[in-house]
């Protein structure tokens, strides 16, 4: 499987799908849905702990995006799995990483999901690990003391060599390479970002560039130029399949 970056073409799915072991899926949705009931049926596919998380937020859009975010994946996995979104059932890893219950028959299936600001990435695999990280990319966040603490020397290294230009793209290509993998992983804080290098220049593939890494593998996700986005997954043998979300007829 070529890892070359991909300008990103998400087609329309279909209400059920089939997933191969060599098949890994990302799908976007937009989590600004318009009318309301759109968001109602989401919401109402919802469990009481997730209720419950979304009442945490205290601006009314971040509830409606939570629970968007939410209603999508459940609505994602269910077309996988052939069952109702409101009959599944998560469990956590203890560095939170979600997972379908043991009662949704579905030990097969992994997924990941991210979202920032009205955007939201899920990625789904079978029989392997799978992690995804969107971010916006804003450039009051990629200082040079934040690229000193979190990023290894190779690649502060590198990035200062980038022409000025480059930098800000290359910045959150590294962060979101390294939250991709770390995601994937589920091991959260364990696993510092700066234990292990990942290209970054604009004009580089996604890779792992260091050699503890050697069984997993990165994608570059370009979904437009105010964003930046990966995607890891378990071994080097997947080909990935782009989805664009849409709200069962």
């Amino acid at each position: 499987m070529s890892n070359m970056n991909l300008t990103s073409s998400f087609c329309p799915a279909p209400a059920r799908l089939m997933l191969e072991i060599n098949q890994v899926d990302v799908w976007r949705a937009d989590l600004e849905l318009g009318p309301p009931e759109q968001l109602y049926r989401l919401q109402k596919t919802l469990s009481p702990d997730e209720f419950d998380r979304a009442a945490r937020f205290h601006f009314p859009k971040d509830q409606q995006r939570f629970i968007a975010a939410r209603g999508v994946l459940r609505d994602i996995l269910g077309r996988y799995l052939g069952r109702s979104p409101a009959e599944l059932h998560f469990s956590y890893a203890s560095f939170g990483k979600p997972s379908l219950a043991s009662d949704c028959a579905a030990d097969s299936l992994r997924f990941n999901l991210s979202h920032s600001g009205s955007i939201a990435l899920y990625a789904v695999g079978r029989q392997r690990e799978v992690g995804i990280d969107l971010e916006r990319i804003e450039p009051r966040l990629a200082e040079d003391d934040i690229a000193e603490k979190f990023f290894s020397r190779n690649e502060v290294a590198k990035l200062r060599s980038l022409p000025s230009s480059a930098r800000l793209q290359a910045f959150f290509n590294c962060w979101t390479r390294k939250e991709a993998y770390v995601k994937a992983r589920g091991a959260g804080l364990q696993i510092p970002l700066d234990s292990f290098d990942v290209s970054l220049a604009p004009d580089e593939q996604a890779a792992f560039l260091s050699e503890g890494e050697f069984g997993w593998s990165l994608r570059a996700l370009l979904l437009d130029p105010d964003y930046a986005a990966a995607i890891a997954a378990e071994g080097k043998d997947w080909q990935l399949r782009l989805w664009q979300w849409q709200i069962p007829g």
